[in-house]
């Protein structure tokens, strides 16, 4: 019996952190065909992680949802497109480990859940943001590298795109539809060579739940064109679950407000910061 490798196990750890108490006992239950009885999550854990011989057949376990994964690469800062099939989260994170570069487990046991629906949304938007700005990157031909697959496949039918800017003249711009919205921010890449650099610190972004179901994503940035610096950027994403896919988000609506240099005096253009709080990203969940 080889069992789990030193890395696999802290990367179980922190994996079967995400799951709920009544996942892990299921789990539990199927790892060790319902020979140990646990009283607690645990327990679980430590049953778990002690009769599993083999990683990709604990990771390939129902249980172990394809987005408890997604989160688990999201924090060892992995991007994967949010669309992945649980096969591929399951391929990347075998090949994190093989790497030997996956961060250890700072606190191996968490009892307290009560914050653990704020922590999902920021690590889905933490990771959300990772995916869109490096596959919108891609597109720009400076960055000298194949382009990720971009389209409205990422947005819902009727998408809504608000683009604010003064990079020549103080204009508003509004685009409907998954196809134009796609259109317009591929534009942005391919032919007006911009990229987009995110700050993904706590004062550059900020992650909400409306009471509907959406999911409201902030992201404060700087903006360039090649080897100039433009702007920087503030851009809101309201996210929808897809009722075919729950683990599947798509783009509802996107506001980007983008500021030239020459509009900006004294604030820090190296780490932007958010000017909206967030109590103003629940009412634009409303």
């Amino acid at each position: 019996m080889a069992g789990l490798t030193a890395i696999e196990r802290d990367g179980f750890i922190q994996i079967l952190g995400f799951l709920s108490e009544a996942d892990l006992r299921g789990l539990c239950d199927t790892v060790t065909n319902r020979m140990i009885a646990v009283a607690n999550a645990k327990e679980a854990r430590e049953a778990i992680l002690a009769y599993s011989q083999d990683a990709e057949e604990l990771l390939k376990r129902k249980k172990v949802h394809r987005d408890v994964i997604f989160k688990y690469l999201a924090a060892q800062n992995v991007v994967v497109p949010p669309t992945s099939e649980k096969s591929q989260l399951v391929k990347a994170t075998l090949q994190l480990w093989r790497s030997g570069k996956a961060s250890r487990p700072a606190i191996e046991e968490k009892e307290d859940n009560s914050n653990v629906n704020v922590s999902d949304y920021l690590t889905l938007g933490k990771a959300f943001c990772q995916w869109f700005f490096q596959a919108l990157n891609s597109q720009n031909p400076a960055k000298d590298q194949p382009p990720e697959p971009w389209g409205p496949q990422h947005f819902w039918e009727n998408a809504c795109l608000k683009l604010q800017s003064t990079m020549q003249a103080e204009q508003l711009d509004e685009f409907q539809g998954a196809e134009l919205v796609s259109l317009r921010l591929l534009a942005m890449a391919r032919e007006e060579r911009l990229l987009f650099n995110p700050n993904l610190e706590p004062h550059g972004l900020k992650c909400v739940a409306s009471p509907h179901g959406l999911v409201v994503v902030a992201v404060a940035g700087t903006i360039h064109k090649e080897c100039f610096f433009m702007g920087i950027f503030e851009q809101v994403f309201g996210l929808i679950r897809s009722p075919f896919d729950n683990k599947n988000w798509k783009i509802k609506s996107l506001h980007l407000k983008i500021r030239h240099c020459d509009t900006l005096r004294g604030e820090n253009l190296s780490s932007p910061a958010l000017t909206c709080n967030s109590s103003q990203l629940q009412l634009y969940g409303q």
